[in-house]
């Protein structure tokens, strides 16, 4: 439960790095908010299409309330964590506007996501995975 709740303590930073363990717990919080309140207030819907059926679930009353409010909340610190995982493979941050683009700029992200950070000290911090390397600790 550390992890998933790390970046809500490290609201604002921007700067350093954030280990993978840090950055896929985060999601996994987020994701399991909205499960739960989904299964609280959620609302499943079958329509017809005009290539067969789709299935959709939507918050009604207050959930839709209370996660609009998560999420906003969520979003500067999942936005300052994803830079510092970036960070963490030795990467600028402004490579997040690779999301922008269509298709491949979510698949490129989501890969560097999933790529381990560099080993030791980089130009953006102290390897967060070793930090007995650092030398603030010496």
């Amino acid at each position: 439960m550390n992890w998933m709740l790390m970046p809500y303590r490290r609201y604002f930073e921007f700067s350093g790095r954030s280990r993978r363990r840090e950055y896929w717990m985060f999601v996994l919080f987020y994701v399991l908010v909205f499960v739960g309140l989904n299964a609280a207030f959620g609302t499943n819907q079958v329509t017809r299409t005009p290539t067969g059926f789709g299935y959709g679930s939507q918050l009604v009353g207050g959930g839709g309330l209370i996660g609009g409010l998560f999420a906003l909340a969520s979003f500067v610190p999942a936005l300052a964590l994803s830079v510092r995982r970036l960070h963490d493979q030795d990467r600028s941050g402004w490579l997040l506007l690779l999301g922008l683009i269509p298709l491949f700029g979510g698949f490129g992200l989501f890969v560097f996501m999933c790529l381990e950070g560099t080993r030791g000290a980089n130009r953006f911090g102290p390897d967060p995975k070793d930090p007995m390397s650092a030398e603030v600790f010496r």
